[in-house]
Order: structure tokens, then sequence, then C-alpha cells
């Protein structure tokens, strides 16, 4: 029976394509759209998140490609276990998509910033990519793998007030070309920088769309959808992106690259 809360789905059974992808910060937004995404592509893929609740029920709505495990990417034990799960449920890894983040990206002015916040974004938006890097290297290697990284255009430019999500995400472009650097050829690493995506459930987004406005400030002439991230994330993953590694893609509709004067 399908859960009703989750209005979230893969559209027909797609054949299961042998490959294996973890995906973090998978129970909602945009680590969900990628998820569902790879899985329509035939995926097994591997829904990992803090939210056990959630995400067991997120799993069990997008099919039998779709499996959940608990983790925390902070914390190196529960990536330790977790990567083994994965393991030695499928014998095999493919692709690593770190997405998990502290997503909000306001914090209070800096002057009375807290220390343990700044340091609990660290080391969720970057410690967290790092781990799970370290400690799936030996098996995307076995497999020319690839990892995706899910930076942000808040790496290259800010709002007042988001030091800490703007260091955490510049840090993770940075680990990007370093990994790239590091474990190629046998492992591409590439990033995608979202700008706006519009990642609420499908449900949510239907009931109180964003205004005429918020689309028509891009260049692209709308706000952006999880499947819009998806669609990279899947490209670099496949073997048409064979030469391609150390790489951003922004997907922001444009917005980086218009000129905005009061």
């Amino acid at each position: 029976m399908v859960d009703s809360t989750i209005d979230w789905q893969v559209q027909g059974s797609p054949a299961n394509n042998g490959r294996v992808a973890l995906v973090t910060g998978a129970a909602r937004g945009i680590g969900l759209g990628i998820s569902a995404w790879l899985i329509s592509e035939g995926w097994q893929v591997v829904l990992a998140d803090v939210d056990r609740e959630r995400g067991s029920r997120v799993a069990k709505a997008l099919g039998g490609n779709a499996w959940f495990v608990a983790m925390d990417v902070s914390q190196e034990s529960q990536v330790v276990v977790g990567v083994a799960e994965v393991l030695g449920q499928f014998g095999r890894l493919d692709a690593l998509i770190n997405n998990a983040a502290i997503a909000d990206p306001h914090e209070s002015p800096l002057e009375s910033l807290d220390l343990a916040r700044w340091q609990r974004t660290l080391a969720v938006n970057l410690t967290g990519p790092m781990l799970l890097a370290k400690y799936c290297a030996p098996y995307l290697r076995a497999h020319c793998g690839s990892i995706v990284n899910i930076c942000s255009t808040r790496a290259h430019q800010s709002e007042p007030h988001s030091e800490a999500y703007a260091a955490s995400k510049g840090g993770l472009l940075a680990l990007t070309h370093a990994l790239a650097i590091s474990l190629g050829p046998d492992i591409r690493v590439n990033a995608v920088s979202p700008g706006w995506i519009d990642a609420r459930d499908p449900r949510e987004r239907r009931a109180a769309p964003l205004s005429d406005q918020d689309h028509a400030q891009h260049p692209a002439g709308r706000v952006g959808t999880v499947e819009d991230v998806a669609a990279v994330v899947g490209w670099l993953l496949s073997g048409c992106a064979g030469f391609v590694t150390g790489q951003e893609f922004l997907v922001d509709g444009g917005m980086t690259r218009k000129m905005i004067y009061a």
C-alpha cells in the first residue's frame, strides 16, 4: 500500500541496472528528488538520513529499488557502520551523492554567531562529505565509480548573516577538486551547485505555488526544481560524463550571471 503522506513515487517498475548509489540527506528535498530520479534510471539507491521515521517511509514509497539506512554524516562511527551495511546488503557501491546538509543559510549576525552552530554546520556540510568519501573510496574504486557533491551558489555569492553555510559550501567545492585529483583516475568527483530550488514535496508545491515574480527574476524564466538538479547528477554518474572530473555545474537558472542593481 502506498503511503499517502509521502507524495513521491516512482512510476512503473524500472529494471535494476545492477549499480548501487548512496544518497545522503535523502529523506526530503533535493536528496529525495535525486533518489527518485536514479531509481527511475534503474539504480538501486540507498537513502541515508538522520530522520529514521520519514526516511523509512520514503524508501517504502519509492519501491523495491530503494533502501534506507540511518546515518548522521558528521559522526564517523555512524558513517563506518552505514557504509558497512550498504556493502553487506548489496556487495558493491558505484556512486556517492553527498547531499546531506544543514540547509538554512541564515545565521545570527557575526557578532552573536554561536560557535557550536558554526561547528555543527561545518561538521555536517563539509566533514560529512569527507568522511563518506574516505570510507566509500575503496568500494567506488573497485567499480570506477563516481562522487557528486551537492554544493551551492552560495559558495560564490552571499546574503548577510550566512557565514557558516557559505564557508561550508565553499569548502565543499574545494574538497571536490582535491578529491578528484587524489582519487583519479579510478573515481571521478564533481560538484553540482543549485541556486533557488523549490525542494518542497509535490503536494506542498501545488498547495502554495510560488509567485510569478519569483519565477520571472530568473533568466531561465522560472525557479528550479529538484528534477533539474537530479538530471545533472544523473548525467555526471553516467558514462557520457566519463571525461568530466573536478568540475562544478551551476544549476541556478542563470542567476549568478545576472547583474542586479537596486
